[in-house]
């Protein structure tokens, strides 16, 4: 090994060179042409053609209409920096097509393995390098060909480059499977979860008795002494918050209120946030309320609709969280319960456009299937010694999940610096 000069890099074999960038990589500026295919780059899928992205995705991209003027060609094995790739690095295309000028094509200017500089590109410490040259980059942006340049690149012989890909195919197709197993393991679980809540927040637990229509068709029976209640007639207030302007929300170390946004709720209980705002602030800003301790607070905007947490400690919020206190004759667990056994048909209550939405009056309106109290507390008894062994199991697959990528992250890193011996032949 030798020390390469270059500080993302480290150490490299002896052997190998390390150059600039543009020795190895050019921009490619061609037009395209209007036989191209519309192309979409992205972290999770890598390049694909526009519509397949759509169909995959569910999302909406925006089309272009204008013709071929302003859009890139592409040709299999360019690489392209598109919109966040200072966060999961460059994408390497397999297809012939064209991209928005917007993004940056690159095309190799010598024989190289696609495959070795795919994994580099996409690899920790190459992303690490590239922020280095995108400070003042905003998310939405692409990066640049003069960008790009600044780094340095490694230049295994071309042998080496694919016996390094060999490698990380073979390693990473295993690791991925793993991952794979653990995911479909914990989406088992998370369905075995929500059978036990839906059908114990439905239909009961240990009681016998007859069944009639609950009146909403998505509920289905319930039992003869359950009733379908409004959260209003459950709960004696019914508040949200606001956000106040960006200087006054403080990290939650300094501040005296915590402030609750839907991103922290997440079917728990809620005993800190991350950020927070002055006494000052929340006495002189009117929409801005203290829910009690032990409120059950409700996202109503967009995808988080519906997701729930219990407040342990008094706290303000934004204005997507409704906050139920004052419970009369509802344990507020059973609630919370209930309603994640109802997510969705709450969701189907959300209008709008681009983010549908739901409001106080809509959570004031919902209705779910309440038994005595009684047995309200001991349906949560029952879930929570059902969903013990289940949520153990989850937290396990996804520690599995989890330490498999990074074990993921590190081999790549590790290979395509040269750290790591894959077996070349001298």
């Amino acid at each position: 090994m030798r020390e390469s000069g270059v500080g993302w890099l480290g150490d490299v074999p002896a052997d190998w060179d390390v150059v600039p960038s543009r020795a190895l990589f050019g921009e490619r500026k061609t037009r395209s042409s209007a036989s191209d295919i519309h192309l979409t780059p992205s972290q999770k899928y890598g390049v694909l053609p526009q519509a397949e992205y759509m169909e995959i995705t569910g999302n909406k991209v925006v089309l272009n209409l204008s013709g071929s003027d302003n859009m890139r060609h592409v040709e299999p094995g360019d690489y392209i920096s598109h919109l966040r790739s200072f966060q999961g690095g460059l994408e390497h295309a397999m297809l012939k097509g064209k991209v928005s000028a917007a993004y940056t094509v690159l095309k190799p200017k010598m024989p190289v393995d696609g495959r070795y500089f795919k994994y580099l590109f996409k690899s920790d410490l190459y992303v690490q390098a590239l922020q280095t040259t995108t400070d003042q980059l905003r998310d939405g942006q692409s990066i640049r060909f003069g960008e790009f340049s600044l780094i340095p690149l490694p230049h295994p012989a071309l042998v080496e480059q694919r016996v390094i890909a060999d490698f990380l195919d073979r390693e990473t197709a295993q690791i991925d499977a793993f991952i794979a197993k653990n995911e479909e393991l914990i989406a088992l679980l998370t369905e075995r979860r929500a059978t036990v809540i839906r059908n114990a927040t439905t239909t009961g637990i240990g009681y016998h008795d007859d069944l009639v229509d609950s009146g909403d068709e998505q509920v289905g029976s319930i039992p003869t002494r359950w009733r379908m209640l409004r959260l209003s007639f459950l709960f004696g207030s019914t508040a949200s918050g606001t956000t106040p302007a960006s200087e006054q929300i403080l990290d939650a170390d300094h501040a005296d209120v915590p402030w609750v946004t839907t991103g922290e709720l997440r079917e728990a209980q809620i005993t800190g946030t991350l950020r927070g705002v002055s006494a000052e602030i929340l006495a002189t800003t009117p929409a801005l309320r203290l829910h009690p301790e032990g409120a059950l607070l409700i996202a109503m905007y967009g995808a988080t609709i519906g997701r729930t947490a219990i407040l342990r400690v008094p706290a303000a919020s934004n204005q997507a969280v409704c906050a139920l206190s004052r419970p009369t004759g509802c344990d507020v667990e059973y609630v919370e319960l209930a309603l994640q056994a109802s997510r969705e048909r709450l969701r189907l209550k959300a209008v709008g456009g681009g983010q549908p939405n739901i409001n106080q009056e809509t959570v004031r309106a919902f209705r779910i299937p309440v038994p005595p109290l009684e047995e309200q507390r001991a349906i949560v008894a029952y879930v929570k010694e059902q969903t013990a062994h289940i949520n153990a199991a989850m937290a396990n697959a996804m520690r599995c999940a989890d330490l498999a990528r990074e074990r993921r992250a590190a081999l790549i890193s590790a290979a395509v610096t040269g750290k790591i011996d894959v077996g070349v032949s001298a």
